[in-house]
């Protein structure tokens, strides 16, 4: 079988009624993996990871949702919204369990894989917060430094926080200072953040028309990547060298970057492209819209995996 000559089939998620603009995947539990998904018409939503099928959805923002997050074992959501709050909820009864407020909007939420307590915050206040999820509302950490608002926030490791913000920058806080460390700057503001799963620590930024590669030590810029239009989202293989993005012409594309060769790309959607994940075993990669569906794309193509069945050639 040639998977040279097989056309990628998505799964394609209803249910959202406006853009989608931000997703995640949990790790695999007994039950298989779980998919949140963020949306601008304000209702979260949980997915079956492999075969895209409705869970629940998360009720209770006032306004749209910019950033959603799951804990690994699908036990708890946390979602970022218009509404100058971050919420935390229970994923499996879709109950509301806190409500951290804010002065602005929300854009990024983040549990600390490390402290399970820490929940983590960026929001157009400029300002990065952490909460302890156990404890009253008050955040136990406060960062600033970024002159624009804080579109993206991710732990590296225990020690470090990593941003992304509308002044044009990507830095990087200790945690225990409250110190920014690292500042990398750009001619644009950059996009999406995302930090790989294997011991390099390696960060994947888009920013304008490129998609960049940075030792997440050093910072050292590794790889470059220039892409036919702007990128708005890049992820990470679990463990294979590739990386899949997406951005303003609707197409995904998907990149060896180790060699730089491009692997596959194709139209993925009717609107631009604004979050790409992908699922903890690597099989497939998942990706929102401004056309308001959610896709599951094969990592392989042609193999038998979900609801995909081997197709033979």
């Amino acid at each position: 079988m040639s998977t040279t000559t097989l056309r990628q089939v998505p799964i394609t998620c209803n249910g959202h009624t406006r853009p989608v603009v931000d997703l995640r995947f949990s790790d695999v539990t007994k039950y298989s993996y779980f998919l949140i998904s963020a949306c601008k018409d304000g209702i979260p939503m949980l997915r079956e990871g492999d075969s895209g099928d409705w869970i629940g959805s998360f009720i209770g923002h006032k306004g749209a949702v910019w950033g959603a997050t799951i804990t690994g074992n699908a036990e708890l959501a946390a979602t970022a919204g218009s509404d100058f709050t971050a919420k935390l909820w229970d994923a499996n009864t879709g109950a509301e369990l806190q409500t951290f407020e804010h002065k602005h909007i929300v854009r990024s939420v983040d549990f600390s894989t490390i402290n399970k307590e820490w929940l983590l915050t960026g929001s157009n206040e400029k300002l990065i917060k952490i909460y302890d999820v156990t404890a009253p509302t008050e955040p136990v950490k406060v960062f600033n430094g970024h002159t624009g608002a804080v579109k993206k926030a991710i732990f590296m490791d225990a020690k470090r926080i990593c941003t992304a913000s509308d002044d044009k920058t990507v830095k990087i806080f200790d945690i225990d200072s409250g110190n920014c460390i690292s500042t990398i700057d750009f001619p644009s503001p950059p996009n999406s953040i995302e930090i790989s799963r294997d011991d390099q620590a390696s960060l994947l930024i888009t920013h304008g028309k490129k998609v960049e590669i940075y030792d997440g030590n050093t910072l050292n810029k590794l790889q470059s990547f220039e892409m036919p239009c702007e990128m708005n989202t890049a992820t990470f293989h679990p463990t294979a060298r590739e990386f899949v993005c997406g951005g303003l012409d609707f197409r995904i594309y998907k990149y060896n970057f180790e060699t730089g060769v491009e692997l596959e790309s194709y139209k993925g959607h009717f609107g631009p492209i604004h979050c790409m994940s992908y699922s903890p075993d690597g099989e497939v990669y998942a990706s929102g819209s401004e056309d308001g569906t959610l896709r599951l794309w094969q990592n392989t193509v042609g193999s038998t995996y979900g609801l995909w069945e081997m197709v033979n050639v």
